[in-house]
């Protein structure tokens, strides 16, 4: 049995197939998800999962270099996006139109995860980023002037 972690073995799965800059988003539970999405669906009842939770967990299993939100978020949801500021403080941030998140990013992701959220704005896309210093630490390796932060 495993010890630790995301225990939902779709979810699992669904990670394990993230690259560099894929995109997975996780959504509230109204999210219209397109039918042809790998769609993991989370959700049993009204924020059973809910949104930050289900965030914190994937936040744990990936290493996010980039964060998109509507750009609702800031000034209609504000705790929301401090508490993402908090959790993905490496990560670059990038709004979008609500309208944008929930038709062209919503097609743009490779995995969408719908958790029972009831919460304003809660559709957030995680772009996935490499480990830079297990990538360019190496001896004789020289890491791109982009990551010369991350080392």
């Amino acid at each position: 049995m495993k010890r630790t972690g995301i225990l939902n073995d779709r979810l699992n799965g669904a990670l394990a197939t993230l690259g560099h800059t894929d995109l997975i988003m996780v959504v509230d539970a109204g999210f219209p998800i397109p039918r042809d999405a790998h769609r993991v669906d989370l959700a049993l009842a009204e924020n059973l999962p809910d949104l930050r939770t289900v965030l914190g967990l994937i936040a744990d299993e990936l290493v996010v270099e980039g964060v998109v939100r509507a750009d609702d978020v800031p000034s209609n949801n504000p705790r929301l996006d401090e508490w993402l500021k908090e959790r993905f403080a490496d990560a670059e941030f990038t709004t979008r139109t609500h309208a944008e998140m929930l038709g062209g990013t919503a097609r743009q992701a490779k995995v969408i995860v719908r958790t029972g959220a009831f919460e304003p704005w809660g559709n957030i896309g995680l772009f996935c980023g490499v480990d830079v210093p297990k990538w360019f630490g190496g001896d004789g390796v020289i890491a791109p002037d982009y990551y010369a932060d991350k080392l």
